[in-house]
């Protein structure tokens, strides 16, 4: 069934891009795939590496990372099971760094530094708000759009003001622009910022491999490659561990970056300086 009034093959790019980021907002959800990188794992020992998650909260969200498919449960014997990456789930990982470059870039500065996962929860919050994938591609894709024509399109099935919560969101939320009342809306810098982004959850929801996604007919930016820029996981907000983290060297891998999953952490009130958190 169609989301939106664009044409079918954008309506179900719109689509599967919503449902990846479905699949990675819900909260500890990312702490948790992270914590599976590498060799599979029993469930105790996955549960010390998000210790604070309760058992009656870490159980349904594995279960349901495994109904996504992306982690799968590996009865060896009754007493012998384990969880890993599905192929398709290891394949996610990489689009990861794209989103904390993008955070750190256009995101407005904490009063402390963020760790990575911090700074992917934020954002994927952002992206995930509804109608946000479709108003955003829409605008990229025409530039300048008024809010009536792009209730059309987005909404077609829906009161055309029913559009405007959602805009004065994404406005709000530092992603959308406009110059005042029944003026057209346009991407800011950031919203225009998340090309490599949606181009490689792209990519990754349609099975293709993320080098494709500099070719997307909308987020693509075919003078550049699909690699993301280095980038280093800041300190958690948590209480700094007993053993200081070694200095991130060249060559680590997003692997290497995750490897103290941050806890739940404070509210912060956030200065102006990018979208909101």
């Amino acid at each position: 069934m169609a989301i939106t009034a664009l044409p079918p093959d954008t309506d179900a790019d719109i689509a599967r891009v919503t449902e990846a980021l479905a699949m990675i907002t819900p909260r500890w959800n990312v702490r948790i795939m992270l914590a599976l990188s590498g060799p599979p794992l029993r469930y105790s020992e996955i549960a010390g590496k998000v210790s604070w998650l309760q058992s009656g909260q870490f159980h349904p969200k594995l279960r349901a990372l495994c109904d996504a498919g992306l982690v799968q449960r590996t009865e060896h014997t009754s007493r012998h099971v384990t969880y890993g990456h599905t192929d398709r789930g290891a394949a996610l990982l990489p689009v990861l760094p794209l989103i904390v470059s993008w955070a750190e870039e256009h995101l407005e500065k904490a009063e402390r530094p963020l760790s990575a996962i911090e700074q992917i929860e934020d954002s994927v919050t952002l992206l995930s708000r509804r109608h946000a994938v479709a108003i955003l591609w829409v605008l990229k894709s025409r530039e300048e759009v008024s809010g009536r024509a792009l209730a059309r399109i987005v909404m077609p099935s829906s009161d055309w003001t029913n559009v405007y919560p959602a805009l004065r969101q994404l406005v709000a939320d530092g992603l959308v622009d406009t110059d005042g009342i029944g003026q057209p809306y346009r991407l800011s810098d950031a919203g225009d910022g998340l090309a490599p982004v949606f181009g490689a959850l792209s990519a990754w929801s349609a099975g293709h491999p993320l080098a494709q996604a500099a070719r997307h007919p909308v987020w693509g930016r075919p003078d550049t490659g699909p690699a993301p820029k280095k980038w280093v996981s800041n300190p958690s907000r948590l209480p700094a561990p007993t053993t200081p983290p070694a200095p991130v060297r060249a060559g680590q891998t997003y692997r290497d970056l995750f490897s103290h999953a941050a806890a739940a952490r404070p509210t912060a009130a956030l200065p102006a300086g990018g979208p909101r958190r």
